[in-house]
């Protein structure tokens, strides 16, 4: 994208990509706009030397010239259009892969404050019309190249006429962009006003199932109404503003062309040009409001493309949750996770190192300080104290990208995606890994068995088909498949059956043999199968022994696990 992350550098971002498309659809574009201004000049022609004067040669000739002109216009148009418009789909597709790559950027930040469905609607319909800039601007310029034929066709036709039009073709064009300032601030208020309520539908429909249970269908089918006619408001005052400009252009297009004729008739009557040149006149006067109108029309989109740049500018601008570095981990990582003197939100100097292929329990007493020491795991934020350390490297000078290929953490919150069960398994394993290990480690036969067509079997959006036992699964043979040097997992099992939970327990210490594990949880029995377990309470670490001397020796863990 560059350094230019505002609205103007979207806009020249998505012309210049697509520079090539954009010269050849407007060079076509224009021959067409020219062959359509010579087909009055040329039926004026045709009148003059061979229907005033009979001579059936000149006939002839004139209708072949006629039928070339023909045939080039509409060349141009087809071929000129298909170069627009492939250069409007091309550019829109990169604006959303744009947008996509910063929503999944590993420094975060793009979704702070932007519901799912606002940052779908930015890389779908506002993508859209910043891309459709390059069809317009195509159209334009063939456009003004028909306005200036015209103009010249009618400065040899007559002087005066030809003046007419050059002085008000600009003035026209003028007064298009004056009037397409309010729709444009008008569409930007439409776009925002459809991103929130799809936001909010997105919102609805992911815990539809929830809103069933507590029966509050009744209060979110009311927020939803009242977000969309807040959004259909917005859409028909945009509308309301297109029309408007769009109408009044038609209005002042009408008049120009109303005026052209008045003069041209009364040259005509004073005998200064010809029944031909009166005819070529007439003709050029129907042209123009054509390209006048694509002129306005264009002002119109350009007032559209800029409220929507305005928002993918925003989004790709958007700071980053952390600042990457660019140090490399160590090839082949050993594994070793250090935690220095980590203090954060809730948390107080955290000293802890876990052992290259150590599997290791973490029990923390208060959920906050759980999902903070994730988060700084993961780094989706930095500590305000201290620091973690992988092979001995800061985290922080590591490049973003790079750390999470030697190191994820599996939140228990961990989304599925419609598709099936073995693209989610599969969907961070490294390229021709057999998944089946991580499968049988996370008990998902158990799950493919309830599934028509088994491991190729759709699981619905957001794993919909799924109980949440079910899902919880799937998302933790996705974590195991990733075979990551250092996996950390939160409460993978919290909807699982006790008898499932042990085979799962055993499967995760069985998978990840040599390999450095983190278990966050609770639970008794995946507790049981680390190598230590240690104690965080208060913020602070309190205890770490094995788990059964800490069930036995001390009262917080036996609390904090078994009730």
């Amino acid at each position: 994208m560059g350094a230019d992350m505002s609205g103007r550098g979207v806009i020249r971002r998505a012309v210049a990509g697509q520079r090539r498309d954009v010269v050849v659809g407007s060079l076509l574009g224009a021959a067409h706009q020219t062959g359509e201004a010579l087909v009055p000049v040329l039926i004026g022609l045709i009148v003059d030397r061979a229907v005033v004067r009979p001579d059936g040669g000149a006939l002839a000739l004139w209708l072949v010239v006629l039928a070339v002109v023909y045939a080039m216009l509409s060349y141009g148009f087809r071929f000129g259009a298909r170069a627009g418009e492939r250069a409007a789909e091309q550019a829109a597709h990169q604006l959303r892969l744009d947008v996509v790559r910063r929503v999944l950027a590993p420094h975060g930040g793009a979704e702070a404050g932007r519901p799912p469905g606002a940052l779908v609607n930015v890389a779908t319909e506002d993508a859209r019309r910043v891309g459709a800039l390059d069809m317009a601007l195509t159209l334009g310029i063939a456009a003004v190249v028909g306005v200036v034929a015209g103009a010249v066709l009618l400065l040899r036709a007559s002087v005066p006429l030809g003046l007419l039009v050059l002085i008000g073709a600009p003035v026209l064009m003028a007064l298009g962009h004056y009037l397409a300032r309010p729709l444009e601030h008008r569409s930007q208020a439409e776009q925002e006003r459809a991103a929130h309520a799809s936001g909010v539908a997105a919102d609805l429909v992911a815990g539809v199932r929830v809103l069933k249970g507590l029966r509050a269908e009744s209060a979110a089918v009311a927020r939803y109404r009242s977000t969309s006619q807040a959004s259909r408001e917005a859409n028909v005052r945009a509308a309301r503003a297109a029309a408007l400009q769009t109408g009044l252009m038609l209005t002042l297009t009408g008049a120009f062309i109303a005026l052209v004729a008045l003069v041209g008739g009364r040259l005509v009557l004073s005998g200064s040009i010809g029944l031909g040149a009166l005819v070529s006149a007439v003709g050029l006067a129907l042209f123009l409001p054509g390209p006048i109108a694509v002129l306005a029309w264009v002002g119109a989109e350009l007032a559209k493309a800029r409220a929507s740049a305005a928002r993918i500018a925003d989004v790709l601008a958007a700071p980053g949750e952390t600042t990457g570095g660019t140090t490399e981990p160590a090839t082949p990582a050993s594994g070793q996770l250090r935690l220095h003197g980590l203090g954060h939100a809730g948390l107080h100097g955290i000293d802890l190192t876990v052992r290259p292929g150590e599997h290791l329990g973490i029990v923390v007493t208060d959920t906050a300080d759980a999902a903070t020491l994730l988060h700084c795991l993961a780094r989706r934020c930095d500590p305000d104290r201290g620091h973690v350390e992988l092979d001995g490297t800061p985290v922080t000078e590591l490049a973003p990208a790079a750390l999470r290929s030697a190191l994820l953490v599996a939140e228990h919150d961990a989304q599925l995606f419609d598709g099936t069960l073995l693209d989610n398994v599969t969907a961070a394993a490294p390229a021709g890994a057999d998944p089946q290990p991580a499968m049988d480690a996370a008990a998902v036969d158990e799950v493919a068995a309830t599934l028509p067509g088994g491991t190729a079997g759709r699981i619905g959006e957001r794993g919909s088909s799924l109980s949440g036992g079910q899902r919880q699964r799937v998302a933790l043979a996705r974590a195991l498949a990733a075979d990551r040097p250092v996996l950390v997992i939160h409460d993978p099992t919290t909807a699982v059956d006790a008898a499932t939970e042990a085979r799962i327990a055993t499967g995760i210490r069985r998978a990840r043999t040599g390999r450095t594990t983190v278990l966050v949880t609770s639970s008794p029995a995946l507790l049981a199968a680390t190598d230590r377990v240690v104690l965080i309470d208060g913020g602070t670490i309190t205890a770490e022994a094995p788990h059964e001397d800490l069930v036995r020796d001390h009262p917080v863990y036996r609390t904090a696990v078994l009730t």
